[in-house]
């Protein structure tokens, strides 16, 4: 995994705590987003004679040598978040990352129904970025169609890279001669960069801008205004259920995974906006909540 990245850290102390309470031991390393780190570091841990590997892969179709040596000598594979493609994995745990697209095109289709739009994506070598991508389209083409937004531009963000995905929206704003007015981003840390190129042209908080996970900064830039919308996900809860992925077979394994997608779909649905969201500098109160999307029960399932 990419320990750097707030989103990561906490999934690798909430994984770490729900396998030490099941007395298991866990070792923890960083590719720091190096495909050929990651394989060496996977091959380290089968010589070391581990039970099970659990990958966050940083590229989705260079692991499948990998994964059949750990599969040799009867290692389970657990494929974390992100999807190992081509490879005989024991497990896939996620999100609904289609779902999570739709949210965020949603969020900034509501703030900017009509106008130029930009889709920041994240790593091409990551398969969540296209499924993300799917979602975001599913969402966006009925207005295309309609000719009430134009898609002036898209690119994908290498590494999901903060400093990329700011140079990417600072050759944009160039292109377009600052006529933009929604961008797609895919996560909260391309959300950043890209709200950075968005102030050095006064546009800040004037152009709607989605973001996903919830990151300390990203919800301070909801609450200041520059950022539009992040996604809220239950990291605790996939990193305790994989953990019980990973001491499953058959079966259990199955159910383990149905358990995880279903509480999901429930907490989603449940999950608070924010018990005191706080718009422009002023608080608002607990009772009144800022909520740009609802579930069908009506209940909040994203930040506002």
């Amino acid at each position: 995994m990419t320990c750097g990245l707030e989103r990561w850290s906490r999934d690798r102390d909430y994984f770490v705590a729900a396998a030490e309470k099941l007395d298991a031991k866990v070792y923890v390393q960083s590719a720091d987003a190096n495909e050929q780190k990651q394989i060496s570091q996977i091959e380290n841990l089968i010589s070391r004679g581990v039970d099970v590997l659990v990958i966050v892969p940083f590229n989705a179709t260079v692991l499948t040598n990998a994964v059949a040596e750990a599969k040799r000598a009867g290692i389970k594979v657990v494929s974390y978040d992100r999807l190992i493609l081509n490879a005989d994995i024991d497990a896939y745990i996620s999100f609904d990352n289609e779902k999570v697209g739709e949210m965020q095109a949603g969020g900034v289709l509501k703030a900017a129904p009509k106008g130029n739009y930009f889709l920041l994506g994240g790593a091409p070598t990551d398969n969540n970025a296209k499924i993300l991508r799917e979602g975001q389209m599913k969402v966006l083409q009925p207005a295309i169609d309609k000719g009430d937004i134009k898609i002036v531009g898209q690119q994908w963000v290498k590494e999901w890279n903060p400093t990329e995905a700011l140079s990417i929206v600072e050759n944009a704003l160039t292109r377009n001669n600052n006529k933009i007015d929604g961008i797609v981003a895919s996560n909260d840390a391309t959300a950043g960069g890209a709200i950075q190129a968005l102030a050095a042209q006064k546009l800040a908080g004037k152009v709607p801008i989605s973001g996903q996970d919830a990151d300390l900064a990203a919800v301070k830039r909801v609450i200041d205004g520059t950022q539009t919308m992040t996604v809220y996900k239950p990291l605790k809860l996939i990193a305790s259920e994989s953990r019980q992925t990973v001491g499953a077979t058959g079966a259990q394994r199955e159910a383990c995974l149905y358990r995880a997608v279903r509480q999901w779909q429930q907490e989603s649905r449940h999950h608070p906006a924010d018990p005191d969201t706080v718009d422009q500098g002023q608080h608002r109160p607990a009772g009144e909540r800022r909520v740009l999307h609802q579930g069908a029960d009506g209940r909040p399932v994203s930040y506002r």
